[in-house]
């Protein structure tokens, strides 16, 4: 009896899920379960119809799901969930002149050290060349670049450019 309980305490209960529209999963010892998507918008579908939790629910230690649009789920002894997702949106006409107007500017500022402009110079370059390959950038660029022209805290973000980019990016990132 007591070897059944020890057997036991690591089984763990699996995972029952209602709908699943991305994602991973994984159950059992040693589990491991990764997503590494990149997600070009969010599912507009998820939540607009409660999915129900089945009806079968897993044993005790397990994990019950009514709907999983994305992430990591992993369930069992020494199991492991890695939810690495990228977030990318779309890039506007709009935003892209904003960065190429912006990027042509920098040269012609005066520098001092710390001055934050080769960290903008940086995160402009990035975008742009992202978007012309892919026409998407990640939301985690345009969230740096964002704060980067509205903090105050670079030579950059006085210009009528800036702004420019910074509206722009707000938008996609609304």
């Amino acid at each position: 009896m007591t070897e059944q309980k020890k057997d036991d305490k690591g089984a763990g209960g699996g995972i029952a899920i209602g709908r699943m529209t991305g994602g991973a999963v994984a159950a059992g010892e040693r589990a491991q379960a990764e997503n590494r998507a990149e997600r070009a918008r969010r599912d507009d579908r998820a939540g607009t119809g409660l999915a129900r939790v089945p009806a079968e629910t897993p044993r005790d230690g397990g994990i019950a799901v009514g709907e999983l649009s994305g992430g990591a789920v992993a369930a069992g002894r020494e199991a492991r969930a890695v939810d690495a997702t990228r977030d990318v949106l779309a890039v506007t006409p709009e935003l892209l002149e904003a960065v190429t107007a912006l990027r042509g500017q920098l040269p012609l500022l005066v520098r001092s050290e710390g001055d934050g402009v080769d960290a903008v110079g940086d995160e402009l370059a990035g975008l742009e060349a992202e978007a012309r390959r892919t026409g998407r950038t990640q939301r985690g660029r345009l969230v740096r670049l964002r704060a980067l022209l509205s903090s105050g805290a670079t030579a950059v973000g006085g210009l009528a450019s800036a702004a420019a980019v910074a509206e722009a990016a707000g938008r996609l990132l609304a």
